[in-house]
């Protein structure tokens, strides 16, 4: 809940065109009060008659003030308007503007001395054929109005405040989520690069380096290496564009993007990584019997694919071992395991693969875990079936 803003975040701004129609009002107001008595003063009471001028002269002076000290300003019209009609103009303008205030000590304080100085010129005014009991109503309706309709005035500035600060607050809210959503969709985009260049590069650096160290390769045992290279850059390339497409899956433009990995597929990405000499033992006991949800299966995928490259990475000529098992009920956890080695390769590595897929699967209410166990890596990973 909002907590009430002070009267002095609700006021508006007081320019010489708002203070200038609001004393026009005040003498327009004094005016018609004074207007009764008048003439009659002039011609019988004439000291009285310079006395309400120069009461009302100064208040009229004070009510400038009011929003430097409102209370005081408004007692000291009040006592003003006591002696002068001429000040129950600016006595009004005073009496609202505390009233707007909505502190309903004050509210009682200045209302109560406006119906007093109003009921004491009304006896003292030379007002012919007046009755006082009707008087004393009017005074007691006029004054109950003034002060109602500053509580009123206070009370819809205090909305409007409230309304310009929710909507500069969802405005500052909506920033901070577009900022977000740039920086999961940032994440996103880096976890789909990672996983799809980081396979292929890895693979391109392995072949490469193997020709470098060789060097009595004949020809055509050369170009058959060099088109190897030549074909896993290409996958590479296809599978960036494949990324690409995914991620702009919105526009309107034509599919440019081949379907993404699911789980069917780890079969082949294992035949390709054994097809380029690495040593894998893979086993999959998932329940055959339910096709895997498309989003974990490409989960399992990515994980897969991040631990062939590590090996390639960090441990060249280990064996790896992987296996997959689960079913609807329990989901699927996918263990990857290779010997520990000291001999890493030349391709660089900033260890971010393994924090992507801890992200991707926390992403799908799973968990990612890695330990060392006797001289063995082990990499292990458990996704709900509906991820």
């Amino acid at each position: 809940m909002d907590s009430r803003p002070s009267h002095v975040e609700t006021q508006p701004e007081l320019t010489w065109v708002s203070q200038a129609w609001r004393l026009a009002l005040c003498l327009v107001y004094s005016s018609v009060v004074w207007s009764s008595v008048a003439e009659m003063e002039w011609h019988d009471y004439r000291h009285f008659f310079f006395i309400e001028l120069a009461f009302g002269a100064l208040a009229f002076v004070l009510v400038g003030f009011r929003r430097r000290a409102p209370v005081p300003v408004a007692v000291a019209v009040a006592g003003l308007s006591a002696f002068s009609g001429v000040a129950s103009g600016p006595g009004t303008l005073a009496a609202v503007s505390v009233a707007t205030r909505r502190d309903y000590r004050e509210v009682l304080l200045v209302g109560s001395a406006n119906v007093v100085a109003t009921q004491v010129w009304l006896t003292i005014a030379p007002i012919e054929d007046q009755e006082y009991l009707v008087t004393t109503l009017v005074n007691l309706a006029v004054n109950i109005g003034v002060m109602g309709w500053g509580l009123y005035i206070g009370s819809r500035r205090e909305l409007l405040w409230s309304l310009r600060a929710r909507a500069e607050r969802a405005e500052l809210e909506q920033e901070l989520r577009v900022a977000q959503a740039r920086s999961t969709e940032r994440a996103r985009i880096a976890r789909e690069m990672h996983d799809v260049l980081a396979h292929r590069i890895s693979q391109v650096s392995m072949q490469a380096g193997a020709l470098a160290f060789r060097d009595d390769l004949e020809a055509p045992r050369l170009r058959e290496g060099l088109g190897q290279i030549q074909g896993q850059a290409n996958d590479a390339l296809h599978e960036l564009r494949d990324v690409l497409g995914v991620l702009r899956e919105d526009d309107e433009g034509p599919a440019t993007a081949r379907p993404q990995p699911t789980y069917d597929d780890i079969a082949a990405l294992v035949a390709e990584a054994r097809s380029l000499g690495l040593g894998i033992d893979y086993s999959d006991d998932v329940d055959p019997t339910h096709p895997v949800p498309a989003a974990t299966g490409r989960t399992v995928y990515r994980i897969v694919q991040e631990g062939i490259t590590n090996v390639r990475k960090h441990a060249p000529g280990s064996r790896l071992a992987i296996t997959s098992s689960g079913d609807q009920r329990a989901g699927i956890t996918v263990r990857l395991s290779n010997p520990l080695s000291t001999r890493g390769t030349s391709a660089p590595g900033a260890g971010l693969g393994l924090i992507g897929l801890r992200e991707r699967t926390g992403l799908r209410g799973g968990r990612l875990e890695q330990s060392a166990e006797n001289d063995t890596f082990v990499l292990e990973a458990w996704l709900p079936w509906s991820a």
